[in-house]
């Protein structure tokens, strides 16, 4: 499994000490996991992530003993965080485990090596109430992942395909992160992932994750990875207005014009400031933007 996961094509891969671990393997895991880690980075994942126990397991500070003498772990993930003494923990470790990576002051810091990310695990309606603290525990903290089941688990829910249910857990979720300026905001878990039934619901709950504000989704295998990846991904057609009203509000703005029209529309600040997110967005995921640009370079503000 761990060898399979270096021809995968992703912005992240997350190894998971936890829940698939059982707890008489945990010590062999750590020091498989260590050992595959010593590898050379495989080309086509951007973010090597290692999803430790919970701090309230016990467990977390032998899996931060173990894995941060790995050389290319880039983040990790803390499940069951439940309010923000949990990420202190975890950044003390870090910090006093790779001091030259993880000052606590920017001045004594190597821009050359950047510090251990962390990413968040929002799993109880404990740590949904405290979303505000957790965000800003630990200057590290580069997002927040919803794990739906075991939210299901806490408020005894019952887990229904319009996941009605989790609306305001999700919601919150991906406030908090927009709050916070954290840039991930992952969403649930997609558990159908066989045949096309299981790729139907997969791109509806992509859908829906996005429309909630959302910029991810967990996969749990590797068929879901492309369909996740092209509904999070800016579409043909969304690049193409948002290239258009960046070019033309450039224009518009040497004329000093602060609002103006698009095929019909009135163009104002949060209108091209969504436009810059797209392409930026549509930069990060390889679309060649600069041809867009050079189709619509002559784009004019109406």
């Amino acid at each position: 499994m761990l060898d399979k996961s270096r021809g995968l094509n992703v912005d992240c891969v997350a190894y998971d000490l936890e829940d698939s671990v059982t707890p008489g393997k945990k010590a062999e895991a750590r020091t498989n996991l260590c050992r595959f880690l010593d590898q050379p980075r495989a080309a086509g994942i951007k973010e090597q992530a290692v999803r430790i126990n919970a701090v309230e397991s016990g467990l977390a500070l032998e899996d931060l003993t173990e894995v941060l003498k790995a050389p290319n772990v880039d983040t990790i993930v803390v499940p069951k965080v439940n309010s923000a003494s949990d990420l202190h923990f975890i950044t003390d470790v870090i910090r006093h485990t790779l001091p030259s990576r993880h000052s606590s002051s920017p001045a004594v810091s190597n821009p050359e090596i950047p510090p251990i990310n962390i990413l968040a695990l929002v799993e109880s309606a404990k740590a949904l109430t405290d979303l505000s603290s957790i965000c800003k525990a630990t200057p590290y903290l580069s997002g927040l992942i919803f794990a739906a089941e075991d939210f299901a688990l806490d408020l005894s829910l019952t887990r229904t395909p319009s996941l009605t249910e989790f609306l305001f857990a999700r919601s919150a979720i991906a406030t908090a992160c927009r709050a916070h300026d954290l840039p991930s905001t992952i969403d649930l878990v997609c558990t159908a992932y066989k045949g096309e039934e299981g790729q139907r619901t997969l791109e509806e709950e992509c859908i829906s994750g996005k429309g909630l504000g959302f910029n991810g989704k967990q996969c749990i295998h590797p068929s879901q990875v492309e369909i996740v990846q092209k509904a999070f991904a800016p579409g043909e057609n969304e690049v193409e207005w948002a290239v258009r009203v960046v070019i033309a509000d450039e224009k518009a703005d040497r004329q000093g014009r602060g609002a103006w029209t698009l095929d019909g529309k009135m163009i104002d600040a949060p209108v091209v400031g969504k436009a810059r997110s797209i392409v930026k967005r549509a930069e990060a995921c390889a679309i060649d933007v600069s041809a867009v640009k050079e189709k619509w370079k002559d784009q004019q503000p109406e």
